[in-house]
């Protein structure tokens, strides 16, 4: 093995839109900086995701950059909502514009990072082998990046070809004449199933939990709405970030127990004719009161039967619980692709999955003869990147045993006895995916850059949590997600799709707003809830 000495100021791991921007910010401090990605390539989720359909479902022009004017104004879109092949080349345009790239390792996983109390720095070791030492350590590994294959038995035996929807084959796949089996109804499911369905000569969608999916009515972007928004760029950006989730859209300060029948119904129509996640602000309890919630999910589920001609599958494809607090889907097209005669949904709840066989996949009722099978089984979500690398802070301590009773952040952003290692929107314990993630990767990346800038102008030598701190922040996360229906729901926001997983609702619903006023004022009060040594 190699165990040449090199030193950095800072590593960071992951060159997807929190690396890059996190590498700019370190490098106009004069700080040196390496930056390790597994892939090839920029782009982090865009990278990986390049399943038939992949699409982001924030609006273009809130989901991109905005710590550059002129890369703002430079830009331009396609459609309301950009597809996976364009969001890439904006990341690939971002990296040569600034020339990030000469400081990015491609091709190379992060095995390791253990730290050193005698030298107050990390030693972080490659799964090459290769070890750099660094004073800091940033990890944008982003929060759906650690794929979840599930232990389905006889998994290995398929004698087919077999795909994850996260590591789609770079050069695409062609379905044509296939018998093809998709497990999983998520997101990834739902973009990519209409698209899966144009080419298979059958395609058998393999359901356990039916998904709420909103319309995304995606169309070319209207320039002229360009240059509206571009013409008050920042102005913009800033009256969007005093939204609860930091996505532009009207939310309603009624009830939707306060008004009549009709004019819910009226108010549900128009968000559905807007399509996407506007649905959700159509009145301001639905993910507060349960009754509010079920005429949310009754709305959807009379569109899904409206929509599925045969009266049974628009059944099966109907969920039952909490709309909203599972990720609410964004589609073209999917509920109209099970009217198709080559598309057969098999619900799972009803004839329950036994095994993968060389023929194809088996459930208690037949054996169904597949030539490729697609697995949309979605991610070991926001602590999975993290678990996935030994990492060590003070006494050897790993973060896995940290958080063996569910993870535990100061602001999301660090945890105690882990001295100078920072995360960039993993989740628990911010906004994070129940946000714009954009937008909230630029928050963390400045509050981090700011952090590490006072440090050297100080000459502190380590920066971490108090325990009252975390512990603080730990019990307000939960505080104000305890009344709402989100940790009520199983879905991967609470670790429920990961078998052992500790179930706790890890992102805070808060509010931006109120989680940025929060950072700010740490940082005001000389970060505040921080235990800060100084160089020895």
């Amino acid at each position: 093995m190699n165990d040449r000495r090199e030193e950095f100021d800072a590593v960071v791991v992951g060159a997807g839109f929190a690396g890059l921007y996190m590498l700019h910010r370190l490098r106009g401090l004069g700080l040196s900086v390496r930056v390790y990605e597994t892939g090839a390539g920029v782009g982090g989720t865009w990278y990986w995701n390049r399943y038939p359909g992949a699409r982001c479902d924030v609006e273009s022009m809130q989901y991109s950059y905005q710590f550059s004017d002129e890369l703002a104004q430079e830009w331009r879109w396609s459609e309301r909502y950009s597809a996976q092949p364009e969001i890439l080349r904006y990341a690939e345009h971002v990296a040569e514009r600034f020339d990030l790239k000469r400081d990015i390792q491609f091709n190379t996983r992060v095995a390791s990072a253990h730290f050193d109390e005698a030298s107050s720095a990390w030693r972080i070791r490659t799964e090459a082998g290769n070890v750099v030492h660094a004073r800091h350590v940033v990890m944008a590994t982003g929060c759906l990046s650690a794929v979840n294959l599930p232990d389905i038995p006889g998994r290995d035996s398929f004698s087919g070809a077999t795909y994850h929807t996260a590591r789609w084959p770079h050069e695409g796949v062609d379905f044509t004449g296939l018998r093809v089996g998709v497990i999983g109804t998520g997101s990834s499911a739902v973009q990519s199933i209409p698209q899966i369905a144009r080419q298979a000569e059958q395609l058998f969608v393999f359901q356990r939990t039916p998904t709420y999916s909103i319309p995304a009515h995606n169309k070319p972007l209207d320039p002229e709405e360009e240059q509206r928004i571009k013409a008050d760029y920042r102005g913009y950006r800033a009256r969007v970030a005093q939204t609860p989730f930091n996505v532009d859209g009207a939310y309603s300060e009624e009830s939707a127990l306060s008004v009549s029948e009709e004019e819910r119904q009226r108010v549900f129509e128009g968000k559905w004719a807007i399509g996407g996640l506007a649905y959700m602000g159509a009145f301001k309890d639905l993910v507060l009161d349960p009754k509010a919630n079920g005429t949310a999910q009754d709305f959807v589920r009379e569109k899904i039967r409206g929509i599925v001609k045969d009266p049974a599958v628009a059944e099966a494809l109907s969920p039952e619980f909490f709309l909203g607090c599972k990720r609410l889907c964004i589609d073209t097209g999917y509920y109209e692709t099970f009217n198709r005669p080559n598309v057969r949904l098999i619900d799972l709840r009803r004839t329950p999955l036994d095994r993968i066989v060389p023929e194809g996949l088996r459930t208690s009722e037949r054996l169904y003869g597949l030539d490729a099978l697609v697995f949309a089984t979605g991610f070991d979500a926001m602590t999975g990147a993290l678990s996935r690398i030994d990492i060590r802070g003070r006494a050897g301590k790993t973060l896995k045993e940290a958080w063996a009773g569910g993870p535990k952040t100061y602001l999301g952003i660090s945890t105690v006895g882990f001295p100078n290692l920072f995360m960039i929107c993993p989740g628990p314990g911010s906004p994070s995916v129940l946000s714009n993630m954009l937008p909230s990767i630029e928050q963390h990346v400045n509050f981090i850059a700011d952090c590490i800038g006072y440090m050297g102008e100080r000459q502190l030598a380590t920066i971490e949590p108090s325990e009252d701190a975390q512990d603080a922040w730990v019990a307000h996360v939960n505080e104000v997600a305890e009344p709402t229906l989100f940790p009520k729901t199983n879905s991967w926001y609470v670790g429920a799709n990961i078998p052992g997983k500790t179930r706790v609702f890890m992102p805070y619903i808060g509010g931006y707003p109120v989680y940025v006023e929060k950072c700010k004022d740490v940082a005001a009060k000389g970060y505040e809830g921080f235990a800060l040594s100084p160089r020895g």
